[in-house]
């Protein structure tokens, strides 16, 4: 008599789901100017223009909040752009400062 061979069960396909935290990812620093007394309006578009390849309107925009508001937030980057940001902006005599993104 032949022997009866018990079914083969597959095992169920798990799907491991990553949760991605903060921690995960690299560190991103926003890169702010300052006002300060000495740079002309239009000279701050410029640089910006130059720097970021912004249209003027973006550039005038960044260059009144400095103006007003006493400083602006340009870009947001990881350590190395941000840096190499803040030294561009600093090479045009311009305060800059780099901050950690929350």
């Amino acid at each position: 008599m032949p022997s009866v061979l018990e079914p083969i069960t597959i095992p169920k396909r798990t799907v491991k789901k990553e949760i991605s935290s903060k921690d995960q990812f690299a560190p991103t620093y926003y890169v702010i100017c300052w006002n300060d007394p000495v740079n002309l309006m239009v000279f701050v578009t410029h640089v910006f223009m130059k720097l970021f390849g912004w249209d003027r309107q973006k550039a005038e925009k960044h260059m009144m909040e400095v103006h007003e508001k006493g400083k602006s937030v340009l870009v947001r980057e990881g350590a190395e752009k941000a840096e190499f940001y803040v030294h561009q902006l600093q090479n045009y005599k311009l305060q800059a400062t780099m901050e950690p993104a929350e």
